[in-house]
């Protein structure tokens, strides 16, 4: 029977892929968004529009009767109007996270992808592969990936594809990853984010334990521990140039705009591979997408074929444009892991490096500002510049005790340059200042789309 949900927050990049999924098993689907009611993104709204989504004020008024299924992100409280209306007329609320692992678990086959780092970037290969071998996978990603835009879809993050094999980037840091039972659980790292170590341990260990298969990176010390406590014959093990591992990269060569890399694959004959993504962190992510569907039977040329053809993920690392000289880069760099694989990989290449880094909460910055001090002061070289504006904050409790100063006199005290700006414009208009030819300006920053509006417009603003 076909229901009627309402998608509160319908344009984010979770929220938006998931409408579209529920919408292409016959349903209705309407919603709200905050950033509608503000006039951001006005062309991603337009686009719901056009595909049929009725878009609604976050004020309540969209959510009118007890048979509509109302979505929330895990963030929403009671105060959200549209929650309170819920309540009132007595509709069914479900999290994202509860709707999503309920599509996931129907699935006769699934992938879950998780781990601190790359979740998106391993789905969106696993996605280019098993489309390319004939698979047809459903798809829920958290960002877009760029083999499966075009006109018609600008925001791929959600592939229509067959019910009985369902891919999707699995979320530690609400908890939500208890609800997933995988066929092929991939964790391509854990590392200090959200939570602490003792409850990520124990969320990855069951997520690896209620699957089939695991496909686990020997690379990293908390998941060649978890590898470490599986029967014979249910990891897939991936590492860079480890020879124990069952899926390896040696001698690496990065491009300008990819990588090159001798891929080892146990009981099989050494192959070159190539990617169109840079950095030694994607040849990471290669091979845990490869153990991946490999868990499948998917052949390991077909694989790295497609891989040669896997154009990224929107917001990794993204050429925005060059102009008189400079380089301006868009990236979803937002925690340490992910600034730390960024500066790494431009560093390969020579020039100086002007970082806007916009922290999407003063709660990561409290539990991870030692973390965030040294990442940028052990990666920085003398000349780059960190400008870093005050988190996004929306109002309530949270607490504001260290905030993006205090980043920067750390970065200051070992030796590099950053400074903390009141507002993100006026960081912007510190870069265009002092941007010179043969410089690239990187915009890091997660949970804002105008984050890539503002990488264009520092572009534009270059002189």
């Amino acid at each position: 029977m076909n229901k009627d949900y309402f998608f509160c927050g319908v344009g984010g990049s979770g929220m938006l892929p998931l409408a579209m999924i529920v919408q292409a098993q016959g349903h209705r689907i309407a919603g709200s968004d905050r950033a509608l009611d503000q006039g951001r993104t006005p062309d991603k709204f337009d686009w719901l529009r056009a595909h049929g989504v009725t878009l609604h004020p976050q004020d309540g008024s969209g959510v009118v009767s007890k048979d509509q299924v109302v979505v929330a992100t895990g963030a929403v409280e009671d105060t959200v109007p549209d929650i309170g209306a819920a309540k009132r007329v007595g509709a069914l609320i479900k999290t994202r996270p509860q709707l999503l692992s309920e599509l996931f678990n129907a699935a006769p086959t699934s992938i879950g992808v998780a781990g601190t780092s790359g979740k998106s970037t391993i789905t969106g290969m696993i996605a280019w592969i098993l489309d390319q071998a004939g698979r047809a996978p459903t798809v829920v990603n958290g960002a877009v990936m760029k083999n499966f835009a075009d006109a018609d879809h600008p925001f791929a993050s959600a592939l229509i594809g067959e019910p009985d094999l369902f891919v999707a980037e699995v979320d530690e840091s609400d908890g939500s990853i208890a609800r997933y039972e995988p066929t092929v659980a991939v964790v391509s790292n854990i590392s200090l984010d959200h939570k602490s170590m003792e409850e990520l341990r124990d969320l990855f260990g069951g997520f690896v334990g209620r699957a089939t298969t695991a496909v686990l990176n020997l690379d990293n010390p908390e998941t060649a521990a978890l590898a470490q406590t599986l029967e014979t014959g249910k990891a897939i093990t991936f590492a860079l140039g480890e020879e124990e591992a069952d899926l390896s990269a040696h001698d690496l060569q990065p491009l300008p705009t990819g990588m090159t890399f001798e891929l080892r694959v146990r009981g099989e004959a050494a192959r070159a591979a190539r990617l169109n993504v840079p950095g030694a962190h994607n040849v990471a992510n290669a091979l845990a997408a490869l153990g991946a569907v490999r868990a499948l039977g998917v052949g390991m040329d077909q694989a790295v074929a497609a891989l040669e053809t896997f154009s990224g993920i929107r917001r990794r690392l993204e050429v925005v444009g060059a102009r008189n000289g400079v380089t301006v880069m868009d990236d979803f760099a937002h925690n340490p892991d992910k600034i730390a694989a960024t500066l790494k990989t431009l560093h390969a290449f020579d020039g100086r490096l002007l970082i806007l880094f916009q922290p999407h909460g003063f709660g990561p910055l409290k539990l991870m500002q030692r973390e965030f001090i040294e990442g940028f002061a052990g990666l920085m070289r003398r000349d780059d510049v960190l400008l870093m504006p005050e988190p996004v904050y929306y109002g309530g409790t949270t607490d504001r005790s260290v905030g993006s100063e205090d980043i920067a006199a750390g970065v200051r005290a070992a030796g590099r340059q950053a400074q903390a700006l009141a507002t993100r414009a006026d960081c912007g208009d510190r870069i265009v200042e002092i941007a010179q030819p043969g410089d690239r300006i990187v915009v890091m920053g997660a949970r804002d789309d105008s984050l890539s509006t503002f990488a264009a417009e520092l572009l534009a603003g270059l002189r």
